[in-house]
């Protein structure tokens, strides 16, 4: 039986990261300073990670798709330096295998594009989710919306003078006639993207709705750049009528160092409950020891595991895809090595259907 403990000190505090150990806080600025100091060019990322030009990455991202590089500096901290196969650099590097067809994969995997009401997806019953914004905080290159026009971050303050309500304004007038919503989801891109003003004036306009009794938001950048977390932001999530939950996204123990421990402990002593889901990814997280560790770095972190999704087949992502037998698998070996509540549902996502598939 393996010792997740072992592996996950091994994983996290022990490698030799790019920052010379495990200082992801040597960046300094905030979170918006951090975002427009992103790492955008593949070279750049090679060189400041260690790789050398005889590794299998590629330099470029898939020709056919705009989808390019974007690594903020504090998520490149934790990265291994010299290894072309740290799980993390995996996640964001550009590889060849992109730019290969593979049956079964397309660039609207879950069928996104034909929604009847611009930024507002209705996929399940009492629930509606609000693409906010398809600015991001990273590139993860197995990203189902990865062929959905994307804004680089490259400006300082994203979104900051944007007027962010008025483009909204149908999806919440959407929201508003239908008492049958319940719930709004927040996403993306990464709803976190957004400046605190306009981000609270949007959770503002939301509670107004009287038949809305829920708020979650799906962000990323809690994990990638932890100073997003400001007194601000958890003010608004803590003040709001709205019961609010937060559901960030890890793939692997090492993204989660004491810096992101911190910033979702701070939404977590609010009284802001934190979820996490996860990709099921070759080279990534596919052994048990990695998923375990991860599992058990989270509930240490009190986030509960809530989702492993397997792949959505989006084009250019193919390289990640790990069989269905296989997560099986892993489920079941996690299940048991760790408690029930440590142990993330196994799904996927069908698109028309009206729940996530559990596959095991």
């Amino acid at each position: 039986m393996c010792n997740p403990n072992a592996i996950l000190n091994q994983n996290v505090f022990a490698s030799k990261s790019v920052s010379q150990g495990n200082q992801t806080d040597g960046i300094s600025g905030d979170w918006q300073t951090v975002l427009a100091d992103a790492v955008r060019d593949p070279a750049e990322l090679r060189r400041l990670v260690g790789v050398g030009p005889d590794t299998d990455i590629d330099e470029q991202p898939a020709a056919d798709t705009p989808f390019g590089v974007l690594v903020p500096r504090t998520f490149l901290a934790r990265m291994r330096a010299g290894d072309h196969r740290d799980p993390l650099l995996l996640q964001v590097m550009p590889q060849p295998a992109e730019n290969l067809r593979r049956e079964g994969f397309s660039t609207d995997p879950l069928c996104e594009s034909a929604g009847a009401t611009p930024c507002l997806l209705q996929k399940y019953k009492g629930r509606s989710l609000i693409l906010t914004t398809a600015a991001c905080g990273v590139h993860c290159r197995y990203c189902f919306r990865r062929h959905l026009p994307h804004q680089d971050g490259s400006v300082k303050r994203p979104l900051l003078e944007r007027p962010l309500l008025k483009r909204l304004g149908v999806a919440i007038h959407r929201i508003e006639t239908d008492p049958s919503i319940h719930e709004v989801i927040l996403s993306g891109g990464d709803p976190l993207t957004i400046a605190d003003e306009q981000f609270a004036q949007l959770v503002a306009k939301l509670a107004e709705i009287k038949h809305l009794r829920r708020l979650r938001v799906h962000t990323r950048l809690p994990i990638v750049i932890p100073q997003r977390i400001t007194e601000e932001l958890v003010a608004v999530l803590k003040s709001t009528r709205l019961v609010t939950t937060v559901v960030v996204q890890s793939n692997h123990p090492a993204e989660l160092c004491e810096q992101v421990a911190a910033a979702l402990g701070s939404l977590i002593d609010a009284g802001v409950p934190v979820l996490c889901q996860s990709v099921l990814l070759a080279g990534v997280n596919d052994k048990l020891e990695v998923l375990a560790g991860l599992c058990e770095r989270l509930i240490d972190c009190r986030v509960m595991p809530y989702y492993l999704h397997q792949l959505d087949r989006v084009a250019g992502a193919a390289h990640f895809e790990v069989s269905h037998r296989r997560g099986l698998e892993l489920i079941a070996e996690l299940r048991e090595l760790l408690p029930g509540y440590a142990v993330p549902r196994y799904v996927r996502e069908v698109p028309g259907a009206t729940h996530k598939k559990v596959l095991g």
